[in-house]
């Protein structure tokens, strides 16, 4: 482990990337690709990359590097930090009253997802070590992944693109219509090849009746998960229940955040594939935390991601870490802001996603080729 280090200066970038075809929903519609990107530098001149949670709402990406210059900054800037969970576990403190009195709990734990993906990448520079290894010397060097990002009424044209580029997993959207829906999944379940597996996710578009139904209709149709298909806050008895009917597993968490509600989940029993996604909550260190524990309980991490390429490499590199029979999520729609830091083209081979040897997460510095997208750079420095 590097000695402490002093953070000294902040930088984030935001850009927002148009998109060919926008990407649906079941709860909105995302018309261009927006990433925050946040770098850290120590009085040493190390330095480290982070991403931050920016899909939501519409307007969120320009906020989110605000928030973190005007109101997180000046609680980093000059600490010293001997481990690289303690600034996560300190802003998580330091933070809890501004977020409760204006309401941004998410907002405030997005910020600080970043900067603690930013801080482990710094740490593991200094190591030498990619960051896979920094945090386990046995972590593998490749995890298998599955195309997301797939809208079902378009699953014919996408799945075969992602079949192409070496996918044999596939996820698609669904709650846009359940009759229509549940047919179009298990058309496509009938046109997969022997090694290949589907999951369905709703976006949280059902009540209890709505999920049941939807479940009966996928009978026979074999269909390797059913992610959040209530919302996140719905009673616990509802999500008993409908474990308890559901012939296929149920999977969640991308909307669950902090400890004591990742145990909660954990204790219900109703989930079977646990998703924290790393830019919305808890970074590395609760991730990696949260991940144990699902695991330690026999169920299935899958770390959820659909954003830039820094997130994404952050992603692989901590489900390599904890390993397990999880799958990386990959976006599969055009976005520079991700493929220009991590090439699926370079990175996926049969199915599974190779990772670099390179210290940290292997990104020196952001591409030029994503300049034009840049609405917003904002520095802070002691």
């Amino acid at each position: 482990m590097h000695e402490s280090v002093v953070i000294r200066r902040l930088d984030a970038f935001v850009y927002r990337c148009p998109t060919v075809r926008p990407v649906a929903t079941s709860f909105g519609i995302m018309r261009d690709r927006p990433a925050v990107f946040v770098r850290i530098e120590d009085t040493d001149g190390g330095f480290g990359w982070g991403e931050i949670f920016a899909n939501w709402p519409a307007a969120g990406a320009e906020h989110r590097a605000n928030l973190l210059m005007k109101d997180v900054a000046q609680l980093v800037l000059g600490t010293s930090v001997q481990a690289p969970s303690d600034l996560f576990h300190k802003l998580e403190s330091e933070t809890r009253i501004r977020a409760i009195q204006c309401g941004e709990l998410g907002p405030f734990r997005q910020v600080i997802a970043g900067l603690d993906i930013a801080v482990w990448d710094l740490f593991a520079r200094h190591s030498g070590l990619p960051l896979r290894r920094f945090i386990n010397n046995a972590a593998v060097d490749s995890v298998p992944a599955y195309a997301s990002g797939i809208r079902v009424g378009d699953a014919e044209e996408l799945v075969g693109r992602a079949r192409d580029k070496g996918f044999l997993a596939y996820k698609v959207k669904v709650g846009f219509n359940l009759a229509e829906d549940a047919s179009a999944t298990c058309a496509l379940v009938e046109t997969l090849q022997p090694a290949e597996r589907v999951f369905a996710d709703a976006n949280q578009a059902w009540d209890l009746n709505s999920a049941e139904a939807f479940i009966g209709r996928l009978s026979g149709c074999d269909v390797g998960w059913l992610e959040e298909p209530l919302p996140v806050d719905a009673p616990e008895a509802e999500w008993k229940k409908l474990a308890a009917v559901s012939g296929i597993p149920l999977a969640g968490g991308e909307n669950i955040a902090g400890y004591s509600d990742f145990d909660a989940a954990i204790k219900t029993g109703a989930l079977s594939v646990y998703q924290p996604d790393v830019a919305k909550w808890g970074g590395i260190t609760g991730c990696h935390d949260v991940a144990r524990k699902v695991i330690a309980a026999g169920h299935t991490y899958c770390p959820h991601f659909l954003g830039g390429g820094i997130g994404l490499q952050a992603s692989a590199q901590l489900l390599a870490a904890v390993g397990g029979p999880g799958l990386l999520e990959v976006d599969v729609n055009p976005n520079p802001l991700r493929d220009t830091l991590a090439d699926t083209d370079k990175s996926l081979r049969c199915g599974w996603w190779h990772i670099s040897d390179a210290p940290g997460l292997g990104i020196e510095q952001l591409p030029a080729g994503i300049a034009k997208f840049e609405t917003l750079k904002v520095s802070q420095s002691l």
